[in-house]
């Protein structure tokens, strides 16, 4: 007899995953390459760096928030999928699974391009919800 599980719940929390995880890494992309070529505020090139002479920063300040945005962004989105992988293999904790999804969703926000391109966060809010409120089937005696 195979066991239930919140399938749904599963592949829509580990798609939204995803979907932090790639825009976490698209985030960390973009202040490595605002850091390097020196544009943000302090940045040598560009901002007030270049106008105002605060020097040659080889790592802009906006460069550094977006790189620090984009590994939180990286951390929320394994923390959804590894969330989702235990959603699956242990539903007798979907609620505490359910929540984490949800809650490391809803901070993606902060951390991966507007919650994985704002798929992402849609997709969590939804599995997470749905892992949340998922009932087990009644045993048949």
């Amino acid at each position: 007899m195979t066991e239930e599980k919140p399938t749904a719940a599963f592949v829509l929390s580990l798609v939204a995953g995803i979907f932090i995880l790639l825009g976490g890494g698209m985030m960390s992309m973009l202040g490595s390459f605002m850091g390097q070529y020196g544009f943000g505020m302090m940045g040598g090139y560009g901002g007030f760096g270049g106008m105002m002479g605060y020097g040659r920063y080889p790592f802009g300040v906006m460069g550094a928030a977006f790189g620090v945005l984009g590994v939180l962004g990286l951390v929320f989105g394994v923390i959804v999928i590894i969330s989702a992988l235990m959603l699956n293999k242990k539903p007798a904790e979907h609620s505490t699974w359910g929540t984490v999804i949800v809650v490391f969703s809803v901070l993606s926000i902060f951390g991966s391009a507007m919650g994985g391109f704002g798929v992402g966060l849609i997709l969590g809010l939804i599995g997470g919800i749905l892992g949340i409120t998922w009932k087990p089937p009644e045993a048949k005696t």
